[in-house]
């Protein structure tokens, strides 16, 4: 069992699920001869041959327009845009048709498509490539999306997306591509889509967070906890469909809810969560819920980074505030 990261996690889910099923195929910009602009394919045409794993031109209509035919024709192909930012041109086949094959066949057609791209700041990234654009996908019905935040997520949830018979946007957090290294077991069992993880128990707050912003969200639950406040931290891991029952189980234990993410705040995803808690769990809180998130300007050069990216002192602040909040005031 080897200690690996995020990304060669990535790759290792890749090459089992390529061994395990040959109608598995990868493809997109540079995967195959220089294994992806971050090397998560790294090896896998060597290993699999040119006909599995397809350098492609600059166009990503194309890429999402292919993987969509391969897909109704009985392939399960894992398709990669080089950053969250170059899939717009990919958006109207993705979201006017692998969405809808399902429904617009009555069942006789689905789209197997995996749709891979690294996402989210923190890299000092040129624009365009620093995006965290997951409520577009979000809103769609027909798309999964689901973001893992740890190497051991990052191998079972793959493997689940390209086992699921439609069509799963796949976003990777770049800032934690390797940041971190754990343990995983390439044995190529799957962890399940459609639910939350949670990484740490707690009475006391419930703190809600995916993909890279959990890092500093765990930062924080420890940091309280040496003050005797415990905090539970979900991994939302699958953003939608939404995991409810966990985050609800969570609030009936601690009443006050705390949401973190880099993307913009408004329509971010945040917001539906915090609309799902108050129409399903209202009577449960003891505070509103709070928010967390990256501003509503575009993602700024390296410089301000670490200003736009919610960091520790900006959650600690919303946790405080939802903590002190009693009796419909601030105490």
């Amino acid at each position: 069992m080897a200690q690996i990261t995020l990304v060669e996690a990535i790759t290792q889910a890749l090459a089992f699920e390529m061994q395990r099923d040959p109608k598995v195929v990868v493809f997109g910009e540079d995967v195959g001869l220089n294994g992806g602009v971050f090397r998560a394919t790294d090896g896998l045409q060597a290993r699999f041959g040119h006909e599995r794993v397809l350098d492609t031109p600059l166009a990503e209509n194309m890429i999402a327009g292919i993987a969509i035919g391969m897909a109704v024709q009985g392939l399960r192909p894992v398709a990669e845009f080089q950053f969250m930012g170059f899939i717009y041109p990919g958006l109207d086949q993705i979201l006017s048709h692998a969405a809808r094959y399902r429904n617009r066949t009555r069942g006789r057609l689905s789209c197997p498509i995996v749709y891979r791209a690294p996402y989210g700041g923190g890299i000092h990234a040129p624009e365009h490539h620093s995006e965290s654009t997951e409520a577009l996908f979000a809103h769609i019905p027909g798309l999964r999306l689901v973001v893992p935040s740890s190497p051991a997520r990052a191998y079972g949830l793959l493997l689940a997306a390209i086992r699921d018979p439609d069509p799963v946007v796949f976003l990777e957090p770049k800032r934690i591509y390797r940041a971190v290294r754990q343990e995983v077991v390439d044995n190529g069992e799957a962890l399940p889509l459609d639910r939350a993880f949670v990484l740490r128990e707690g009475s006391d707050i419930t703190l809600i967070a995916w993909g890279a912003s959990l890092k500093e969200t765990l930062q924080v639950a420890e940091q309280l906890s040496t003050e005797g406040i415990e905090a539970e931290v979900i991994d939302l891991a699958t953003l939608k469909p939404l995991d409810i029952h966990t985050i609800i189980d969570s609030l009936e234990k601690t009443h006050r809810c705390v949401l973190i993410h880099e993307a913009a705040r408004f329509c971010g995803l945040g917001a539906e969560v915090a609309s799902q808690i108050n129409e399903y769990a209202f009577d449960l809180l003891h505070a509103p819920v709070q928010r967390v998130t990256g501003f509503d300007t575009v993602m700024p050069y390296y410089q301000l980074e670490d200003i736009y990216l919610p960091g520790v002192p900006r959650i600690m602040t919303a946790v405080r505030e939802v903590l002190e909040y009693a009796n419909g005031g601030v105490a």
